[in-house]
């Protein structure tokens, strides 16, 4: 249970907003999970969506598929794939909880053959061809719809 200086217990709310003022951002231990620093470092939106990436193979630690429970550690390589692109980065610092874009993006240095790669990618998707293009505006017509069938799911 949480105090006041007054002596007095804090109210349940009071004490989730004294916990959220009082607690750092940035982790003292030495060692923090890889799906909640895959979170805290903003490359998921959700640390449900991390902890399926890493279950999925997308995420490598040190060059080792890694378990959405491995110990990250400062100095430690990571290479995360979102999409087409690849992300190979070294962690620089360590946190559990998700904060300004600013902090997150002083957790890890990302590579610079990596970052050459992804924005080659990136260019390369910018001026590929589209794979499907309607012809006509609206809907498309069942002749259509029968051609989009048989290119089967991606």
């Amino acid at each position: 249970m949480q105090f006041r200086r007054d002596g007095r217990a804090h109210t349940s709310r009071q004490a989730r907003v004294y916990r959220r003022t009082r607690l750092p951002s940035l982790v003292t231990r030495e060692f923090v999970r890889v799906d909640k620093w895959l979170w805290a470092a903003r490359f998921y939106k959700t640390r449900s969506l991390a902890t399926e990436a890493v279950h999925g193979g997308k995420v490598e630690v040190n060059g080792d598929r890694a378990k959405p429970a491995r110990a990250l550690r400062v100095g430690d390589e990571v290479r995360v794939r979102q999409g087409p692109y690849e992300w190979c980065v070294a962690v620089r610092g360590l946190a559990e909880r998700r904060g300004p874009a600013s902090a997150a993006r002083a957790l890890y240095e990302e590579h610079p053959e990596s970052r050459t790669q992804r924005e080659r990618v990136a260019e390369r998707l910018r001026y590929a061809q589209p794979l499907f293009v309607y012809e006509e505006k609206g809907r498309p017509t069942k002749k259509d719809r029968r051609a989009i069938d048989r290119l089967g799911p991606e």
